[in-house]
């Protein structure tokens, strides 16, 4: 079906076949958006309910609908997208307030002093997950860095229902809470680099130090060139889906490349191939090297690993707790940058 020959078919059977091939593709994005899936989204009370009720309980999910706009400690403050009111959640994922941005910060001040929570100091990890996915799918890297000694913030937005600059702006409220800490650096998985790129095109904080970047589309999705017109595509990953697109004038190639150091992690089978036949070059099933690839990265690797397995895979944590540690992805020190154009 794809040697090569696949297009020298009549009309009418290429027509068939292309047809055919879209919807493989529509699948595989599919099976990927929802391997490992950590969630099942769930609709949350009303704003109304919200502020007559105020009783402590354990989520019942919907991610998708809620964006991180403070974090202190574990405890994380949350908006929904829909009705616009806040939720502040414990460690545990229990709601302790909801209502209003004063009454969940007022809460968690009152937790704070009863429970002589200490201040934040030293040095945070952002953890930025990709789209269709919320914070659970970073939990094996937020358990190794942790164990590394920094204060890990997993930080969610609601990837399908805003687009790239809006979650940009909730990341830029929970920077703005950390206060105490003195250092921050970013691991991101897909779209969540074009996340922090766009943040630090909003203005950033002097006190980022670095980032990892895996399987970020930099360079635009080739899959979203073909599905964007998709109604179900649509649907399903919102408009930040529709800014994936690998195209000149799209939003993210007007993106600047970070001024601050940063890595790239890329999945592949480092041949001329990947492991989606309808991607051009070597690939993680969604993304293509070329594209994870962003000049001006101080160090660069490629594993055999796909796109969603990225932040899972031992290899893939032991580099980005490398990185942060001696600004080299491998444990030899030996890195492998890329130029900037005319360099």
């Amino acid at each position: 079906m794809f040697n090569g020959t696949f297009y020298e078919v009549r009309p009418a059977r290429a027509f068939r076949w292309s047809s055919l091939t879209a919807l493989l593709l529509a699948c595989w994005v599919g099976l990927q958006s929802f391997v490992m899936a950590d969630e099942t989204p769930v609709p949350e009370v009303s704003r109304q309910q919200a502020l007559q009720v105020n009783v402590p309980m354990k989520t019942l999910g919907g991610r998708q609908f809620w964006g991180d706009v403070h974090f202190f400690q574990g405890w994380t403050i949350q908006q929904n997208v829909f009705t616009g009111h806040f939720r502040l959640l414990d460690p545990g994922d229990v709601r302790q307030a909801w209502g209003s941005l004063d009454v969940c910060k007022k809460t968690l001040e009152d937790v704070r002093v009863e429970r002589k929570l200490p201040p934040m100091t030293g040095e945070a990890v952002i953890l930025l997950h990709g789209i269709f996915r919320s914070s659970k799918a970073m939990k094996r890297v937020q358990e190794r860095l942790e164990k590394d000694g920094y204060l890990v913030v997993p930080f969610d937005y609601p990837s399908t229902r805003v687009d790239i600059s809006a979650s940009a702006k909730m990341l830029g409220d929970v920077v703005k809470s950390l206060e105490g800490v003195e250092k921050i650096s970013f691991v991101t998985h897909s779209m969540g680099g074009l996340v922090v790129r766009s943040w630090l095109e909003q203005g950033g904080d002097p006190r980022s130090r670095c980032l990892v970047m895996m399987g970020t589309p930099n360079k635009g999705a080739e899959v979203a060139d073909i599905l964007r017109d998709w109604h179900l595509y649509r649907l399903v990953l919102g408009p930040a889906g529709q800014q994936l697109v690998a195209h000149e004038s799209g939003v993210i190639a007007k993106l600047p490349i970070p001024e601050i150091p940063f890595a790239v992690i890329a999945g592949g089978k480092g041949t001329g191939e990947g492991y989606n036949p309808l991607i051009p070059g070597d690939d993680d099933g969604l993304v293509a090297v070329t594209s994870a690839h962003l000049e001006g990265a101080e160090d660069s690797i490629v594993f055999p690993v796909l796109h969603s397995f990225l932040p899972f895979d031992a290899q893939v944590i032991d580099a980005v707790s490398s990185f942060l540690k001696t600004g080299a992805l491998r444990a030899d020190g030996v890195r492998v940058p890329i130029a900037k154009d005319g360099e």
